[in-house]
């Protein structure tokens, strides 16, 4: 026996958690598995050589940069897109572009977000026609899809902040290297700090936003001249 129910809202959840789990899978075709964001760097330098390093470097980096900065914007650009607000969405996208300090750096946003674009294109998802900046950053695409794709803010920056993780071990475990088993314990050491980057980030007022990773910086300007690497950045 069934009972036929009227469950729409809920479909329309699953279908946006769908959603999201396509926008940061690692088969999505935008390339980022060819990014460390410096980590390669901080293991070629010595910086970072066993498991507990380079949870000790992640819980970093997610307290002192994405939390301050990727996740903030991301909410705000988000909202923007949301209450179509163009001017907002180019302001989001310049500032963020800006705290960008190493050439790498700057690549690695601009290319995957033009990838983004290029395939959103293919799917026919793309944002208006005259909305998007000139040069729209991962952020600012990442933003558009997840509202075009009905998810929650929070869930958003969740997501986000998982990709991230996902492909930061990734990388340790090509070029640490780092075991598979070891990286799922990294995952459960830093899954609850997921959870307080987001609150820490969807709590941040304008005037508290803005990376504070030197070590990160000089890591990827260091990379730029590394003898070899695996990764673009």
């Amino acid at each position: 026996m069934t009972i036929a129910t009227d469950n729409t809202a809920g479909q329309l959840d699953d279908l946006a958690l769908l959603g999201l789990m396509q926008l940061t899978s690692p088969a999505l075709p935008i390339g980022a598995f060819a990014w460390s964001q410096g980590l390669e760097s901080a293991f070629e330098l010595g910086w970072v050589t066993n498991e507990d390093q380079l949870g000790d470097w992640l819980e970093g980096v997610l307290e002192d940069g994405i939390s301050r900065c990727e996740l903030p914007l991301l909410a705000r650009l988000q909202q923007a897109w949301s209450k179509q607000d163009v001017a907002a969405v180019s302001h989001w996208n310049d500032w963020l572009h800006a705290t960008r300090e190493t050439a790498e750096l700057v690549d690695e946003d601009t290319r995957l977000g033009t990838a983004l674009v290029r395939l959103l294109g293919s799917l026919e998802l793309l944002p208006p026609e005259g909305s998007l900046p000139a040069t729209p950053g991962y952020v600012t695409v990442f933003a558009w899809t997840a509202h075009t794709r009905r998810v929650p803010v929070r869930q958003t920056l969740l997501g986000f902040a998982w990709a991230w993780l996902e492909n930061q071990l990734a990388v340790a475990c090509k070029a640490l290297p780092l075991g598979h088993t070891a990286a799922q314990r990294l995952t459960e050491r830093l899954r609850p700090r997921l959870v307080v980057a987001v609150d820490q980030a969807m709590a941040r007022p304008d005037e508290d936003l803005g990376p504070m990773l030197p070590g990160l910086a000089l890591a990827s300007a260091l990379h730029e001249t590394q003898y070899s690497r695996l990764f673009r950045s």
